[in-house]
């Protein structure tokens, strides 16, 4: 039973490393296509209207779409504090992408930066993956839970109208993360109460919890377009891939109940493995090389880049 146990997530946390790759893909093609049409740091309904229209964006939309997808079987197969971390290796692979674009050799922060957040998110995993269990929600918390999640992302929304450059991206993003997370909260609970069979598959409670499911991801998905609009693909991808975790696993520890027989000890390794992986992504986000380029010119890059 074990050795089985182990496999599923074992397969589980493959699959979220896909779609992380998949992620960071789907970011820099997105913040590709976004950043020629922004205004002041706010995408129009024209510019988005334009946007969409571009094969680049097209097919970071695809890309994110797949990553959904795998990030659903993913939650199926294991808890959300083993699958939701793995999404922060996305920052390094973005980096990475973004360097390849520019052609410009990575600085020694952005491999420090990835290094932290790698071994964090990677300590995360190991330390939580055979000490978590679950149960299928109340219907009344899964209702609490909603309505504080969206009221933080409509303060966080309208933070983000009210500010401008970086912190105009990082309020639209944690906004969008903090949606994302109750997004991924929400699939592992219908799926935990009606593979229990708790609930069917087309009762009124799983269908509303759908349509929640479904408002809140294009909700989300606008927020992260104005987020590209904003700032760096990396402050985007940083926000959301640990942002989206901490409220998943917050949710999952409500709601579902995991992390409730783990010992403190391995709390406290856990919480300090997230923060090595958030200084990893702050470490990231500060020395991204597009966010570089944004206010150095080009010439005075590659003069830095060199031994």
């Amino acid at each position: 039973m074990n050795d089985t146990v182990t496999l599923v997530t074992g397969i589980a946390v493959g699959l979220a490393l896909i779609d992380a790759m998949l992620f960071a893909a789907s970011a820099t093609l997105q913040h590709h296509a976004v950043s020629d049409k922004q205004a002041d740091g706010h995408l129009t309904m024209r510019g988005l209207l334009s946007v969409v229209k571009q094969r680049r964006w097209q097919a970071g939309i695809a890309l994110g779409g797949l990553a959904v997808l795998l990030h659903a079987i993913a939650l199926l197969l294991a808890p959300l504090r083993v699958v939701q971390p793995v999404g922060v290796l996305a920052v390094p692979i973005a980096v990475l992408l973004t360097a390849a674009r520019v052609r410009l050799r990575p600085p020694r922060g952005v491999v420090l930066g990835a290094a932290l957040a790698v071994t964090g998110v990677v300590s995360f995993v190991i330390v939580s993956a055979g000490s978590v269990t679950s149960h299928p929600p109340r219907g009344s918390a899964v209702v609490a839970a909603c309505l504080v999640v969206a009221a933080l992302v409509v303060l966080l929304t309208f933070a983000g109208l009210a500010s401008r450059g970086w912190l105009r991206c990082v309020a639209y993003a944690t906004a969008a993360a903090t949606a994302f997370g109750l997004v991924s909260a929400l699939v592992r609970a219908v799926s935990l109460s009606v593979t229990s069979g708790e609930a069917e598959l087309l009762d009124t409670g799983t269908l509303l919890a759908g349509a929640v499911i479904l408002v809140v991801t294009v909700g989300g998905g606008w927020l992260v377009q104005q987020a590209y609009a904003a700032g760096a693909p990396a402050v985007v991808v940083a926000s959301l891939t640990v942002v989206d975790p901490i409220v998943a696993v917050l949710l999952g520890a409500v709601l579902l109940g995991e992390g409730a027989h783990t010992p403190l000890g391995l709390w406290l390794v856990m919480g300090a493995a997230t923060a090595a992986a958030v200084a990893g992504v702050i470490t990231l986000a500060k020395h991204h090389p597009d966010a570089t380029t944004r206010a150095t010119p080009v010439e005075v890059l590659l003069e830095a880049s060199r031994p």
